[in-house]
C-alpha cells in the first residue's frame, strides 16, 4: 500500500471508532510510519486513536504526538484524582495491594511489585479511564514464583493457540522472566497480540517484542 491510501484507511478507521474526534486528529504517513497529531479530550480517547491506527493494514509503526486536553468538566486536582485511583485499586480483584499510585498535574505513576505481568496491565486499565487522567506511567515491576525453564513453553503454547498469529513464524526466547519475541507478522495489530499474549503466559516479567511488521 502507498503512503497515501494507508493515510486515508487510518483516517476512516478514526472516523469509525465511536470513542474518536476524527476532527481533531491529524494523520501523516511515510514509509508505512504512522504519526498521529492534534488533540484528544480524554486519554481514553488518545488511546483508542492509536489503536485505531494499529488496526489498519499496511501500518508498521504508529507515533504518538497527541496532547491531551481535558474540558473543563474533567479537569480535577491531584488529591481528587489520587482519592478515586485509591478506591478504585482496593476494590479491583486483580490489583494486589503490593500497588500504588502517585498523581502529578493529572499524570499517574503506578509503582510496586507484582507476581503476574496481568496483574500490571490490570493496574493500568484500572486508572487510565478516570476522569482527570492525563496520561499513565506504568513501572510496576513483575517478580514471577514460575521456574524459567517453563516459562519459554508456556509462552508459545499462548501463541500457538492464537488463531490471529502464524505462531512459526514467531521465535520464542526467555532468559530469567523475560521474553524476546522475534520474527515477522503480517500487522502492527498482530505484534501487539503476540505481546499480549506473551505477557499473559505464567513467569513472564517482562516482554521486548522485536517482531517486524511485514505487511502481505
Amino acid at each position: 500500500m502507498t503512503d497515501k491510501a494507508i493515510q486515508e484507511a487510518v483516517l476512516r478507521e478514526l472516523e469509525w471508532d465511536p470513542q474518536v474526534d476524527a476532527a481533531h486528529i491529524g494523520v501523516a504517513v511515510s514509509n508505512g510510519a504512522v504519526t498521529l497529531t492534534g488533540r484528544a479530550s480524554s486519554y481514553t480517547e488518545k488511546l483508542a486513536a492509536l489503536r485505531a491506527a494499529e488496526r489498519v493494514h499496511g501500518v508498521t509503526a504508529v507515533a504518538d504526538e497527541i496532547e491531551v486536553q481535558l474540558p473543563g468538566a474533567s479537569v480535577r486536582n491531584d488529591a481528587e484524582i489520587a482519592e478515586q485511583i485509591a478506591q478504585t485499586l482496593r476494590w479491583n480483584t486483580l490489583v494486589p495491594d503490593t500497588v500504588r499510585a502517585e498523581v502529578r498535574n493529572g499524570v499517574v505513576t503506578l509503582r510496586g511489585e507484582v507476581e503476574w505481568a496481568h496483574q500490571r496491565e490490570a493496574a493500568e486499565r484500572a486508572v487510565r479511564d478516570i476522569t482527570g487522567v492525563r496520561a499513565v506511567t506504568n513501572l510496576i515491576t513483575v517478580k514471577p514464583r514460575v521456574e524459567a525453564k517453563a516459562v519459554k513453553e508456556r509462552v508459545a503454547e499462548m501463541i500457538t493457540r492464537s488463531a490471529s498469529m502464524d505462531a512459526e513464524q514467531i521465535e520464542v526466547t526467555t532468559d530469567d522472566g523475560t521474553v524476546r519475541l522475534k520474527g515477522r507478522v503480517h500487522s502492527l495489530w498482530e505484534k501487539r497480540l503476540a505481546e499480549q499474549a506473551a505477557a499473559s503466559a505464567p513467569g513472564v516479567a517482562r516482554v521486548e517484542n522485536q517482531l517486524v511488521v511485514v505487511p502481505e
